[in-house]
């Protein structure tokens, strides 16, 4: 059964990877699963794989969709992107984890990219 907030959730890694695509990225994976977790999107730009974590809201009376991305989740995403880079990856290029918010409010969907996310 697809639920209200699966189908927001569709919408906004959809409109994320027309973003990333609009702005020059390549969109090589949608929905990464393995052991470890899930990446919503892996794209490569220039030299760069990037690994991005997206977060729909269709308002914002639960916090900034950012907010919704947890410590726990970022252990998740890291081992992720770890497996990835480990099995699936061109070890030539560069790798980054990059987070996009969407918020669909009032018939407007506002983006917002945060680069390079994780770094230590």
């Amino acid at each position: 059964m697809t639920t209200t907030s699966s189908r927001l959730g569709d919408r906004g890694e959809a409109a994320a990877a027309s973003f990333l695509e609009a702005k020059g990225y390549e969109i090589l994976v949608r929905n990464y699963r393995c052991p470890a977790g899930e990446i919503d999107l892996i794209a490569r730009f220039g030299r760069t794989l990037v690994a991005c974590e997206v977060k729909t809201r269709s308002d914002d009376g639960a916090g900034h969709p950012f907010e919704a991305i947890t410590a726990g989740k970022r252990t998740k995403l890291r081992r992720a992107g770890a497996h990835y880079w480990e099995y699936v990856a061109d070890q030539s290029l560069a790798f980054r984890f990059d987070f996009i918010a969407i918020l669909e409010q009032d018939g407007i969907t506002r983006i917002e990219h945060l680069i390079d996310a994780l770094q230590e």
